[in-house]
């Protein structure tokens, strides 16, 4: 068997994307047979452009005894995280890919996309050659970016744009993995395709057991909240973290580790508020983020009000939820009943509203405690190895997996 498998991220860059469809290549490799093929498309690192890393342009990465796997990175024009320069990247990546796989024949086609268009980008290779297509969809683009829009005439222009590529990618679909319960919805318009529910999980990186800790603060000193992440519009740290740090004070800390389209709206209202107890850095490796979760005493998330992400689950809590520490969560929708039902010790507070985020801040005695039920069940491994073993299957099943259930 020969597939293909399309994705925009993939290791070594950093980015959710990659974290994700790095492991699951991996296992889906170990579990065929060195008679088997898996192609990557995917780019050179690009996620920021303030984090640059090199990559081979081929590169092959088997397993002893399973499936032979060929990367192929593709250059695409650096972007700065606007809507132009991505469509810009994207476009170069799509004229690519065709390039790549014109010679080639697939038995199968696999993308896993958070934007949309690496899927129908999936979805134009398997209808071109009668293949099976199997999708994972990370992200609802057509609701997110007409969300965040506030140009109406653009919004207008993309609304039956993107829903015709919807319709496309999707409606010849034949299993659609959602990695969040909360798209489930979205997608009763196409009962042809098999769903399955296959999270994001806890990487080994993180799996390293923290103890928990008495509480260390000195007197005279400051707590500090840290975000390491995406800064775009989605997660809109300039509206809550500018006004929360002005109100909890010198006695506490934000730090802020990571780049994206918003972090100028950030760093804008930084200075307009004149707070001092924010820092903006840029992104650092995994290693050196795993220190920075160590050194926090809180750790921070926060999403939009907006419809789309109140569908969404923010990988990041996988992560979070691996550590002894507090979380300060300000979602809603899905986000929210997912932290309800698996994290403990979470300070779960309305998007946007920080006089509520002070006060459970002030009023929530500190302390920190280790998850060992979330860790034994989100663990990416085991989650990556189900959700191999399903999509290899002759026929996939509709499947609710224990990992999803909340």
């Amino acid at each position: 068997m020969t597939i293909l498998y399309l994705t925009y991220f993939f290791d070594p860059d950093l980015s959710a994307g990659s974290f994700r469809n790095t492991p699951f290549v991996d296992e889906l490799a170990r579990q065929l047979t060195p008679a088997d093929t898996i192609h990557v498309i995917t780019t050179q690192p690009n996620r920021y452009s303030s984090f640059s890393m090199s990559a081979p342009a081929r590169e092959e990465r088997s397993p002893a005894d399973g499936a032979r796997v060929w990367v192929e990175r593709v250059s695409v024009p650096a972007h700065g995280g606007g809507m132009a320069s991505q469509i810009w990247s994207f476009i170069s990546y799509f004229q690519a890919v065709h390039r790549l796989t014109h010679n080639h024949r697939y038995d199968r086609v696999m993308a896993s996309s958070s934007r949309l268009f690496t899927a129908f980008l999936g979805a134009r290779i398997a209808r071109r050659q009668h293949s099976t297509l199997s999708l994972d969809i990370r992200d609802l683009f057509r609701e997110s970016i007409l969300d965040v829009l506030t140009n109406r005439p653009l919004k207008r222009l993309l609304d039956p744009v993107l829903s015709a590529v919807e319709r496309y990618t999707f409606g010849q679909t034949q299993h659609i993995n959602l990695v969040s319960a909360g798209f489930q919805p979205y997608f009763k318009s196409y009962p042809q395709a098999n769903y399955s529910f296959f999270t994001n999980g806890i990487d080994d990186e993180f799996l390293a057991a923290f103890c928990p800790t008495s509480d260390s603060k000195q007197p005279n000193s400051f707590r500090t909240i840290l975000y390491a992440g995406n800064i775009g519009e989605g997660q809109g740290l300039h509206t809550i973290i500018p006004q929360a740090a002005r109100l909890l004070g010198m006695n506490y800390r934000f730090v802020v580790i990571g780049d994206g389209g918003a972090r100028h709206k950030l760093e804008t209202a930084v200075t307009a508020d004149g707070v001092t107890n924010v820092e903006l850095h840029p992104p650092v490796s995994r290693h050196e983020l795993r220190d920075a979760y160590a050194q926090a005493d809180y750790l921070f998330v926060h999403l939009n009000d907006l419809d789309a992400f109140r569908r969404v689950l923010p990988s990041k809590l996988f992560e979070y939820g691996a550590t002894d520490k507090p979380i300060l969560a300000g979602v809603s929708g899905y986000a929210a009943q997912f932290i309800r039902t698996h994290l403990d010790n979470t300070l779960l507070f309305a998007p946007g509203n920080a006089a509520e985020l002070i006060r459970l801040v002030n009023q929530t005695p500190y302390y920190r405690q280790t998850r060992p039920h979330f860790v034994q069940q989100f663990q990416r491994r085991p989650i990556m190895a189900d959700m191999a073993r399903h999509w290899l299957s002759p026929a996939p099943v509709f499947q609710q997996t224990a990992s999803v259930q909340a």
